[in-house]
């Protein structure tokens, strides 16, 4: 099978590819710049461009879609650009070149409305209620995906939950650029307990996804390591492999959201060269469980995580050379 893998620039898109290609597959890559996935043919291009998306879909059987714009702040019309109407495209374009299934990387976020979730399975995506333009317009474009399930083209939503691992400059590069600046607090004394996900065990889920395709069409999964851990943990976990000092101010969380509101607000009238050191989003999601019921998920795509969040540590640590 020919296999189109976008966004395989990122940390989980090339691990993606890889795994994909281990799994005796030929593979595309589909981004802005070379891969770097030694044993695939790459394609440049953009998602929200109708010509790239065709060129990119010659010859392909199937496609695992994780191109995005991942941010938690920016235009908003970037964000519907590239993750509500790229989506569309792809999943029309690879219909017309005659793909037959579709893994479609998605978001816990899609079905997050600023609430604990406990132990729940894969929520239906609400982009009424998803907070943020990343969450809301994947939200979106998970709902067209599934809704393009049919006979023939077999579509599945994954939904990797905090994906991190060496080399990830999203989660873990953030995390080590606040806690070596100092700003880096804990919300509630980092009690909420939360899933994450080893980027190769997320890899290896999105994989079977692909395998198991006439099964587990047309549905949701989300994915973590099935090992929730308190915020505090988690974080002081990721400091000690990269060796940043551990964060241990503490700030009340119905402080920290006011404070997100306003600097989203402000943001939006003049924004600064980064991301916001706040928002409501990400106050919410450092102060409210979400951990899940993986039962589903392992049953369906008959997979299992093969990293340990202890190994996973380990790993991340020796990449900082310690």
């Amino acid at each position: 099978m020919k296999v189109l893998v976008t966004g395989a620039s990122g940390l989980l898109g090339r691990a993606v590819a890889t795994a994909v290609l281990g799994a005796g597959h030929q593979v595309r890559t589909f981004q802005r710049r070379a891969s770097g996935v030694m044993g695939v043919e790459d394609a440049r291009g953009s998602v929200t461009e109708a010509a790239d998306v065709r060129a990119a879909l010659v010859g392909i059987d199937a496609v695992v879609h994780l191109a995005a714009k991942v941010s938690l702040a920016g235009d908003p019309a970037e964000f519907a650009a590239v993750n509500v109407g790229g989506t569309r495209r792809l999943l029309r374009a690879a219909r017309e070149a005659g793909a037959s299934g579709f893994v479609f990387v998605s978001s816990p976020s899609v079905a997050h409305a600023g609430s604990s979730i406990v132990g729940d399975d894969a929520l239906p995506a609400d982009p009424l209620r998803a907070r943020g333009e990343y969450a809301r317009t994947k939200a979106k474009a998970e709902a067209y995906a599934l809704a393009a399930d049919g006979h023939g083209f077999a579509v599945t939503a994954i939904r990797p939950h905090l994906v991190w691992g060496p080399g990830d400059t999203q989660l873990v590069g953030r995390i080590v650029d606040r806690a070596r600046a100092g700003r880096l607090p804990l919300l509630d004394h980092g009690s909420a307990l939360i899933d994450s996900i080893y980027v190769d065990n997320a890899a290896s889920g999105i994989a079977a996804a692909l395998e198991r395709a006439e099964a587990v069409h047309g549905n949701a999964y989300v994915l973590t390591n099935g090992e929730p851990r308190p915020v505090a943990e988690l974080l002081a976990g990721i400091c000690r492999a990269a060796g940043v000092p551990v964060p241990r101010r503490n700030v009340p969380a119905g402080l920290a959201r006011v404070a997100g509101s306003l600097i989203e607000t402000a943001w939006r009238i003049r924004p600064g060269l980064d991301e916001p050191p706040m928002t409501r989003f990400l106050a919410e999601q450092l102060s409210t469980a979400h951990w899940f019921d993986q039962r589903r998920s392992r049953r369906d795509l008959q997979w299992t995580p093969a990293v340990s969040l202890d190994e996973g540590f380990r790993r991340l640590a020796a990449s900082y050379g310690r």
